[in-house]
This record gives C-alpha cells, structure tokens and sequence, in this order.
C-alpha cells in the first residue's frame, strides 16, 4: 500500500515542512536520504528531521511502516523518542528527538577517570530500557555501542538507545528467524539461522558490557567465517592483563548475558538482579587508562559518510552555547533511530550488517559511527 494511503491518523499532511520547521544544517547524507538539524518555528526546541523521498520507498514501503510502528510505541526516558511524522506528496520526515552529547565511546575516551562502577551505570540503563522494549513485545535486535548515544553534555548525563532499523514487533508466543544485525553482537541462534526471540538483545548487552571493561570485542577475526565460528561456539576469554583488575561478579554477570543456551542466558529482568547491578560488587578502581587506549586501537572511525554525525551537533550545541541546557521537556533532540545508516549503495558492500531479507533496512533509522578494526592489543 503506497505511503499516506493507509489511513494512519499519525502521518501529517504538510505541503512544505519548512513551514512548521527551519533547517539549520544538514547532520549527513546517505543514498536515500538525508537527516538535518532544524528548528520547530512554534516551540524553537531542536530536533533532528529524517527527510526521506518517496521515491527511495518504494517497494519498501512494509519496512518504513515498520519502523515507524516501533517508534511511534515507544516512550522511555532511555530511548530516542519519534517526536512527529509528516509526509508531503514527495517526502516523508521523521521528526526526531535530538541527543547532543555525543558517543558513547568518544566520552569514555575523554574522560580521565572511568571505572566499573560507571560500567554498571551505563548496562543498567541499557538493561532498563530493553527490559520495556521487551515488555512491549518488541526485540531491538541490533543493539551495539554504535547505537548508545549520551543525551546531553552534562558530565552525569543518562545514554540513549537508538537505532530502530531492525526491530521486530513480537506476536504472542512468536519467534523469529530472519538473519539480521551487526557481526561481533549477534547471537549464536542467528547465525545458526535458528528461530530466535527476546533473549538476541541480552546477548548483545553481554558483548557491549564486556567491551565497555576492556575496549575491545570478545570476538574478533579478519576472517568472517571464522568469526561467526568463534561467535557458535561462544568462545571468549577474560585476556590477561586486561581483565586482571576487573571483578568477578562482572565477569560471572557477563558470563549469564553471553551464554550460548538462549533458554539459560539471563533475561533483562534476571540481569537486573545481579550484584554487578543493582549490589555493590562493580570496583571503583580507574581502569580507564587501559580501557580507553583499547578503544581507540580497536574501534577506528568509520572512513565512510555517515547519515547521522552525533559530533557534528556536538560542535553545533556548543556553538549555540546550548550544551548543558538540554535536560527537560522544552529541548528536544536528534538521534539514532533518526539517523540512518546511509551508505551509498556502491559502499554497502564494505557494511558488516547481516541483513538477508531486510538489507533494504540499512537506510532505515540506523547509525554506524565506528567501524570495529581490532588491532594487537599486545
């Protein structure tokens, strides 16, 4: 059904969005569409606006429903939220709530004190707002720490989920079996194309836990099919020296996240009630030094053009002086399930997404800002 047929009393009818909205500067490109920063002429709050064309939709016009679905569902103070939807006769804009404090890893790397405790913090808002996601019956299935956006530059500013490209609304008692997400992050049951359900994104959170305490993946190699060979057999190591100083109630809540056993893997609501997150077992010993240094050797910048660029509106919020006056209802923000990862179709070829039957949900609302090039970490 092409779009703005179905009835969807959501979609506004605008002739010209820039008569609701003025667009600052664009935040980046990709093949089918464009996300700029703009200016909402009636409240003056910032958003970030996904202008896709029509014409890139179509016969993908299930996807983008799809998508739009999930977002219009969610509302968590953890997770990018869909502010608005308008559709003109040859565009569709995705209004999105804008998050200015920049990347998960790019703060980490930045800041000159970072402990497990902070890591406990961090997986704890994760595992919260998954844990919704999952009570709404929806699977993220592509959660990774590209998709970890920090809301504003405050120093104690919460993370951000986004990134909705590949998430899937559950019926009751489904499952699902389409091969998609990021290789390092997925789960043995997708790449041993098994029906799969909720407990995916859990094992996902194990690998961004075991990232966030050492700076690099649990699985690694150049070689894809031997990556996903590591990734069946759920073969990992706590690596000395790197993870000398970390606990063992770290280790052992990792150790229940990426478990090879869906059915044994710890859900969101298990996870929660492990010691490394709701006691007082994460250390508050520094670690940062080694941590950080393993980031940047192992999680370079993506050389591609990104749909979504968070330290372009970094640089735009701190030129507005606007970067610590984002906290509360008045100023909204952009974010992933607003950026697309956008890659010219020549260039996708180089993407590490496994998106069989849904590649065409790589210019949904996704972001790639690393790209993961483990070198020795001797």
């Amino acid at each position: 059904m092409p779009l703005g047929e179905d009835g969807n009393g959501w979609k506004k009818k605008t002739s010209d969005i820039k008569e609701h909205y003025d667009f600052k500067e664009v935040l980046g490109t990709g093949a089918f569409s464009e996300v700029v920063l703009a200016e909402e002429k009636r409240t003056q709050r910032l958003v970030a606006i996904k202008c896709i064309p029509k014409k890139a939709l179509e016969g993908k016009e299930n996807n983008i429903e799809n998508e739009i679905a999930v977002l219009h569902r969610i509302k968590h103070p953890n997770i990018v939220t869909l502010e608005d939807i308008f559709e003109s006769t040859s565009h569709l804009y995705l209004v999105m709530q804008l998050v200015s404090g920049g990347e998960l890893f790019d703060r980490i790397v930045e800041k000159g004190f970072y402990t497990e405790r902070d890591a406990s913090q961090l997986i704890h808002q994760i595992l919260d707002a998954v844990k919704y996601l999952h009570d709404m019956g929806i699977v993220h299935r592509d959660l990774k720490p590209e998709n970890l956006l920090y809301y504003s530059m405050d120093e104690d500013s919460k993370i951000m989920i986004s990134d909705f490209g590949l998430s899937k609304i559950e019926g009751a008692g489904s499952v699902m079996s389409t091969a998609c997400g990021t290789p390092g992050y997925v789960a043995p049951e997708v790449l041993a194309q098994k029906p799969y359900s909720k407990a995916v994104d859990c094992w996902s959170i194990g690998v961004i836990s075991y990232i966030l305490l050492c700076g690099y993946p649990p699985f690694y190699d150049e070689n894809d099919s031997k990556l996903f060979e590591q990734i069946l057999k759920a073969e990992y190591e706590f690596d000395s020296p790197y993870w000398d100083d970390i606990s063992d109630s770290a280790k052992d809540f990792i150790c229940h996240l990426m478990e090879k056993e869906s059915l044994k893997r710890y859900t969101c609501d298990q996870a929660l009630q492990h010691p490394w997150i709701c006691g007082d077992t994460a250390l508050d010993k520094n670690i940062h030094e080694s941590v950080s240094a393993q980031i940047k050797k192992n999680f370079a910048k993506s050389k591609w053009k990104q749909a979504f660029n968070a330290t372009a509106v970094v640089r735009h919020m701190r030129k507005l002086q606007l970067g610590t006056s984002l906290e509360g209802p008045s100023q909204i923000t952009p974010t992933s399930p607003c950026h697309g990862h956008l890659l010219p179709e020549e260039e996708e070829e180089e993407e590490e997404d496994l998106g069989n039957g849904e590649e065409e949900n790589r210019d949904s609302l996704r972001s790639c800002t690393y790209c993961c090039r483990p070198a020795s970490r001797v």
